[in-house]
């Protein structure tokens, strides 16, 4: 009974509105989810396949499964791309499914440096399955009559919204460093099912995401043409997160020596608190990745270090990419107005 509780409560939150995204601890591995001007980034065509389970050990965790593709169009200096991502919360009760296309815009403004611009639309659809729970017109003094609910959200069967969703984002790099900004939900959608009658607000908050990093070789290696598959480089990131009233920081580095990665993140603001005597820490993030050729795989997991503890099971994630072949056979793999994102791969 109290595990049934927990998730209708999980679900009246989002009945009224109060929402915030799924989130990625490998972000640079699912790019056109971080931001719309990743799209292409590439400069060949790229599939993804990004997988994340929140707080297994919970009945109330949170399973996201998101698949992407892209290209660049090297005659437009254009990056195209959809998205598909699929969010299960409270063991399965509150179901969202967004689909995508995102168009991105090269820019170049020198010799090293180059500026992208990204815009996405997606439909997005948001279920709740009550299967399983019960409701208080189900009860009388000789207890549970299994009749049907006559609640007016649940006795007409599963409740589904439907609503269009905008975000734009825009990207500067070189060899050596990136920046990023993405917005995220610019349109404010909707999320009731029902609407509210004391006038509270049931729109989504914009999301604004910060990236950014800087690239540094070991040495004797600039990571660029034939030497990609050689890279040994040092890049520390962060990624800044801000929507509604809440906040999020992550900081970190990653360890390049071709083909493996090591990353390690420190996820929290420990110089601010939300609420008195409550610590702003919120996990540790370990990743260990494979890069060969035109295939990377990547496993991260974040250990709770909030007063949520450990017996959360912490977060598992998996990513997998492949790059697909993009030129006729003996063609130089070279564009005159065009360079790979130097952001990591995961």
């Amino acid at each position: 009974m109290i595990k049934k509780l927990s998730i209708f409560l999980l679900t009246l939150i989002s009945l009224n509105g109060w929402s915030q995204d799924p989130q990625f601890s490998q972000f640079y591995a699912n790019p056109l989810y971080l931001n719309p001007a990743l799209a292409g980034g590439a400069l060949a065509p790229r599939a993804t396949v990004n997988y994340r389970n929140q707080w297994p050990s919970l009945t109330a965790n949170f399973v996201t499964t998101s698949f992407s593709g892209d290209l660049f169009l090297d005659r437009f200096n254009s990056g195209v791309g959809i998205i598909a991502t699929f969010d299960s919360q409270g063991i399965g009760n509150l179901k969202s499914t967004e689909l995508g296309g995102v168009y991105s815009y090269q820019i170049q403004l020198n010799d090293q440096t180059f500026v992208r611009l990204g815009l996405q639309g997606s439909y997005v659809t948001r279920t709740f399955d009550y299967f399983g729970l019960t409701f208080g017109d189900q009860f009388t003094d000789n207890g549970y009559t299994g009749n049907p609910t006559t609640d007016p959200v649940f006795s007409n069967g599963m409740p589904q919204i439907s609503y269009a969703d905008f975000s734009t984002g825009g990207m500067v790099y070189s060899d050596w460093y990136w920046a990023g900004l993405s917005v995220h939900h610019l349109n404010r959608p909707d999320l009731a099912f029902i609407q509210s009658t004391d006038g509270s607000s049931s729109r989504l908050p914009m999301k604004t995401s910060f990236h950014a990093g800087l690239r540094i070789p070991f040495s004797g290696y600039t990571y660029l043409g034939n030497e990609i598959d050689k890279e040994k480089t040092i890049s520390p990131a962060i990624h800044y997160k801000h929507q509604g009233k809440f906040d999020q920081l992550d900081v970190g580095m990653y360890v390049t020596y071709s083909p493996l990665v090591l990353g390690m993140w420190y996820r929290g603001i420990p110089v601010k608190k939300y609420e008195e005597n409550i610590n702003n820490h919120e996990s540790l993030i370990f990743l260990a990745g494979f890069r060969r050729d035109k295939f990377s795989l990547g496993y991260s997991y974040d250990a709770t270090i909030s007063t949520l503890g450990v017996g959360s099971g912490g977060a598992h994630e998996i990513s997998i990419s492949y790059l697909f072949e993009n030129f006729p056979p003996g063609k130089p793999k070279t564009r005159k107005n065009s360079k790979m994102l130097s952001c990591p791969k995961f």
